[in-house]
């Protein structure tokens, strides 16, 4: 009874092993990888599963430009093998295709591609692609240019930083006060933009985020009281360096999702600030444009004293309320 119940155990255990190698052999996707040796000299290496069919093998299209250095191989499934090519222009930005003489046997394909500078770059291509554009070469020129622009875009896109500005300009009033003010901001959410980036420092984001809504209800707050001897109305520099020290962790957040250039990282850290920091200039020459044209259209309504209590009123608590509820929202993700 007992070699029984052993022979069935071992019986099952085999089966279990079997059904598991060949899932495993039948999810196993086609892999490619390219790596550049010197300049205008590459190696491909391909492997092919051992369940693609003889009559269906697949094959690595380079570009035209591209010229063959070593004799074609027999290809077979379960193989791996290696061709080197020499290529007329730099592989970057060129189309790498995988081609199937009958059908793709919905199968993935896992590209790697290294360059000579140190980049790489990997893509899993779905059964229904086939072929891969290679990133461009990473070059200071081309990683300020795209980082600026998405330093832009995230300043734009983020409602909790506006708002947070939006309510620091209205507390500084002159030009020069704006000035001051806008300048401590970016001091200190520079720091630790670049310390949290360079994971010198690192903060758990959910209570950061909760203190960035917390920091424009406290603007709201004080916007609503009016009382011109606080601190906050005083010095508005000291409040927007301490809650821009914690801005800056929001903006190293949305950089890590975006991801620095393996190359040129301190080049795409630099943009991305100047970016923030372009962003935060257009906004408020907008803002300070349209109250200079409300005043200059609406000239009698800015002179009565009640109508500019309302509108104050009225702004602080909108901007109040929605920061509050991002408050309770981003706390609960913690609480």
């Amino acid at each position: 009874m007992k070699k029984r119940y052993l022979w069935r155990l071992s019986a099952a255990c085999f089966l279990l092993l079997l059904v598991t190698r060949t899932s495993a052999d039948d999810s196993q996707p086609l892999y490619v990888e390219i790596s550049e040796q010197a300049p205008a000299l590459y190696q491909l290496l391909w492997r092919i599963p051992a369940t693609f069919k003889a009559d269906n093998l697949p094959s690595v299209v380079m570009p035209k430009h591209c010229q063959i250095l070593t004799p074609a191989p027999r290809v077979q499934p379960g193989g791996k093998y290696q061709q080197r090519y020499h290529c007329l222009k730099p592989l970057a930005g060129q189309s790498i295709a995988i081609r199937f003489p009958k059908y793709n046997p919905a199968t993935s394909t896992l590209l790697k591609y290294s360059a000579l500078n140190g980049e790489q770059h990997t893509r899993l291509l779905s059964p229904d692609e086939d072929q891969w554009i290679l990133p461009e070469a990473e070059t200071p020129s081309r990683i300020a240019q795209d980082y600026t622009l998405l330093g832009m875009q995230h300043i734009w896109a983020g409602s909790d930083h506006l708002l947070f500005l939006l309510c620091l300009l209205w507390i500084a009033g002159s030009a020069r006060r704006v000035l001051i003010t806008i300048t401590g901001f970016t001091l200190a959410h520079s720091l630790t933009l670049a310390l949290s980036a360079l994971q010198w420092v690192r903060l758990p984001m959910p209570p950061v985020e909760a203190v960035i809504a917390l920091s424009i209800v406290f603007l709201a707050t004080e916007i609503v009281k009016n009382n011109k001897q606080t601190l906050t109305w005083r010095y508005p520099i000291a409040v927007s360096s301490s809650f821009g020290l914690l801005h800056g962790f929001g903006f190293a957040a949305a950089l890590e999702e975006i991801g620095l250039p393996q190359t040129e990282l301190v080049t795409g850290l630099l943009f991305f600030n100047v970016g923030v920091e372009v962003g935060q200039v257009v906004f408020a020459f907008g803002v300070l444009s349209v109250i200079v044209l409300a005043k200059r259209w609406m000239l009698p309504y800015f002179h009565d004293i009640q109508a500019r209590s309302f509108t104050r009123y009225l702004a602080a608590y909108a901007i109040g309320i929605g920061a509050s509820f991002w408050l309770i929202e981003r706390s609960a993700a913690f609480i």
